[in-house]
């Protein structure tokens, strides 16, 4: 229950911070702004949903529907389901996926 609020909050979050938009560079409207935006929270909320990846260690950046992960990792198999569910997602292009993977004893 405790993720699907954080997906729940992360996606609204990201949809309010939507009304001060800029394009940045790379991007060519304010519409692939959007887009980007979009995708990044659909991308967030399912890491807040799935029981194996932590949403809160690892972060989403979009740009042309390619998206960008990093962050930190408990193993190989919770970086390999992060990069699963970017590129599952409705609108990903493609996924890179600079997570690094961290053991509690590399602390």
């Amino acid at each position: 229950m405790n993720k699907l609020l954080a997906a729940s909050a992360l996606a609204m979050a990201s949809v309010f911070s939507l009304g001060a938009c800029a394009v940045t560079s790379g991007q060519s409207t304010v519409g692939q702004y959007v887009d980007d935006a979009t995708i990044t929270a659909r991308v967030k909320a399912k890491f807040a949903e799935d029981k194996q990846v932590s949403a809160m260690r690892i972060s989403v950046e979009t740009l042309k529907g390619e998206v960008q992960l990093s962050g930190f990792a408990s193993n190989a198999d919770e970086k390999a389901r992060a990069g699963q569910i970017a590129l599952n997602t409705p609108d990903v292009k493609s996924v890179r996926n600079n997570i690094v993977i961290r053991s509690a004893t590399d602390k």
